[in-house]
Formats: C-alpha cells, sequence, structure tokens
C-alpha cells in the first residue's frame, strides 16, 4: 500500500454525503480535501463548523451560499483538480450529469444506490466483489437494503449452504431528517411488481444469486426489516448457519433475550454504546430467532438505510484508487476505523 494518503471529496453533504466525509476523516490513509454541495442550511453550516473546506457544486449558487454566511473554498471544478477520488452523495438523478464532469478531471467516482446500475456498469459491495473493482473509473455502492441481502447472501454462499432465498422487506417511508414533509402515515404502501428491486439489484453484484424479494413502505422513518426464508444446499444445524453469518464481515447479532425487541430497542442500543449520531453500520440479525429445519432457514434482521453503506463506500474508495488490492485488508481497515462489531452486547 502507498504511503500517499488517497485525496478524497464529498458532492453531496446530506444523509449519506456527511456520513461518508465523517468517515473518511477516521482513515489513516485517506484525506478529505472537501465537500461540496449547493445548499446553505444547517448541513453545509455544520460542515464549516467540522473544519471541513466547502465547495459549490454548481457555480451560480456560490453567492447564495456566502450570503448565507459560508466561506466557499471554490466551485466544484476547482475541488476536482485536487482530488483522486470523490463520492458522490447528490441526490437521485443528477449523478449522471456530475460523472460527466469527473470524466473531464480524470478523478474515480463513487456513486450511491438511487442511481442505475448502467450508470458505471459495475455494482459494489465489498466482501462479494471488491476485486473487480480494481482499476475501474467508478463504481456504484448498492442500496441499504440491496447492501444488506448481499452481505447475509453471500456469508450463507460462502459457506457452501445456499441455494436459494426469498425475502420480505419492511421499508420505511422516508429518512427522518425529512419526515416532516414527506413520508406516509397510518398505512402500508406494497411495491407494485415482484420481484422488487432489491433482488434484481442483488444479482448485479452476485449474477449466480437465486434470490426474490417482496417489499412494502410502512410508516415509519427510521430503519428497514427484512424476513428471509432460505433453502439451503444441504442439511444443516442452527448453530451452522449462526456461525455462517458469524464469520462475514459487517453482521452482527442482536438478541431478544437482551430486551431489543422490535427496531427502536436497536437504535437505542446504538445511542447507548456511543455511536455517532446511532448509527449501525452493520447488519443486525436476531440470534435467538433464527431457526433451522432441515434444508431451510428462516431469519430476521434490521438494515439502518441511513449508515450501512458507509463502509461500502470506504473501501469503494480504496478499490478505485487501487492502493489496497486485497478486500479483506480493506474491510479490516475501515471496520477498525470506524468500530464495528460482530456481537454489540458480548
Amino acid at each position: 500500500m502507498s504511503n500517499t494518503k488517497i485525496r478524497v471529496a464529498v458532492n453531496g453533504y446530506g444523509v449519506i454525503g456527511k456520513r461518508v466525509a465523517d468517515a473518511i476523516r477516521t482513515q489513516t490513509d485517506m484525506e478529505l480535501v472537501g465537500v461540496s454541495d449547493v445548499v446553505s442550511d444547517y448541513r453545509v453550516k455544520t460542515a464549516v463548523k467540522l473544519g471541513i473546506p466547502v465547495y459549490a457544486s454548481v457555480a451560480d449558487r456560490a453567492k447564495a451560499i456566502e450570503a448565507a454566511g459560508i466561506p466557499i473554498a471554490g466551485h466544484l471544478h476547482s475541488l476536482l483538480d485536487n482530488i483522486d477520488v470523490i463520492v458522490d452523495a447528490t441526490p437521485k438523478g443528477i449523478a449522471e450529469k456530475n460523472f460527466e464532469h469527473y470524466r473531464e478531471h480524470g478523478v474515480k467516482a463513487v456513486f450511491q444506490g438511487g442511481e442505475k446500475h448502467e450508470l458505471t456498469g459495475h455494482s459494489f459491495v465489498a466482501q462479494a466483489n471488491y476485486e473487480t473493482t480494481l482499476g475501474r473509473d467508478a463504481t456504484r455502492v448498492v442500496s441499504c437494503n440491496t447492501t444488506s441481502t448481499v452481505r447475509t447472501l453471500t456469508a450463507l454462499k460462502d459457506a457452501g449452504l445456499l441455494k436459494k432465498a426469498r425475502g420480505v422487506l419492511i421499508r420505511r417511508a422516508t429518512d427522518p431528517w425529512e419526515s416532516d414533509h414527506s413520508g406516509i402515515m397510518n398505512t402500508i404502501v406494497p411495491e407494485k411488481s415482484i420481484p422488487s428491486h432489491q433482488g434484481p439489484d442483488a444479482q448485479t453484484v452476485v449474477p449466480e444469486l437465486d434470490v426474490v424479494t417482496i417489499a412494502a413502505k410502512a410508516s415509519h422513518t427510521q430503519t428497514h426489516n427484512h424476513y428471509w426464508v432460505i433453502e439451503l444446499s444441504r442439511e444443516a444445524g442452527q448453530d451452522e448457519v449462526l456461525a455462517a453469518l458469524q464469520a462475514a464481515p459487517r453482521i452482527a447479532f442482536i438478541r431478544m433475550a437482551d430486551g431489543v425487541v422490535a427496531l427502536n430497542s436497536t437504535l437505542e442500543l446504538m445511542k447507548d454504546l456511543g455511536r455517532p449520531r446511532g448509527d449501525m453500520w452493520e447488519v443486525a440479525i436476531w440470534a435467538d430467532v433464527l431457526k433451522v429445519e432441515g434444508k431451510e432457514a428462516f431469519y430476521t434482521y434490521q438494515v439502518d438505510n441511513q449508515a450501512i453503506v458507509i463502509p461500502e463506500n470506504i473501501d469503494a474508495i480504496r478499490a478505485l484508487a487501487g492502493t489496497v488490492t486485497d478486500a479483506q485488508q480493506s474491510i479490516r481497515m475501515t471496520d477498525e476505523a470506524l468500530g464495528l462489531s460482530k456481537d454489540f452486547l458480548v
């Protein structure tokens, strides 16, 4: 690995962007050169408070940002001249135009799961396909739900236990910071097609997965909840399935026996553990709910939609930069710096 730090910027300082920026600053092999945005509200003012240089993503927004009392270090193009990799966390649909700018400046780019796979032709989950990212100009970190799907199914696949998987996803309505003006109330909204998009999206990372997902959006704003029925490749015991899941990176156990009985319980646990923003980067599987009967396994887990993809973004930066060629080494570096766990209360 080179002794030179990877120079990184974040375009879009929102839910994902601010978390990626914080994660970059914990990595000893990366330097956060700056963040870029078009708004001038409390989010960007927080970046200034944290000592992060702020750039204007669009030149004609610079005056409005400065008028709000936010010092501008420059425009996006000047930022692109001084970095190796950019993480694009802009709202869905904007990335395609941004990609043109990144190419012009010869900057490698990490995009988010709201964009289509076709934007980059490559979708990323570190434990599944890190090596195929090496030498590429761009990749797309898949969505929160797809990330959890790939993590857990790859864990079973790598242990030789997975034949096929069928999952039901209960999705949060909107991000918590937007709950004052968007989302749904007092209802559940099924996705209009089966499979829902998460299953096919997981296959952009691991094409051989036999997976079907069904999803619905519920009237809560924090975290997703998954229910899976797995057909195993052979008969196995409960301990063997649990061991396969725990051996994989970024999967951690929770237990109803500890009083972690619902989505809010886990969120409170993260706060009690001192996690930044109460974030949970791991897939949280209820170990004492998981059941195995012959060649079938049944389990449920929780996904923190605001946090789970943050470690993947960090690994994607290294893979694109080519400074670490081994997936397990990058995962270990990322997870140690952030403080990920395998079992929250053990």
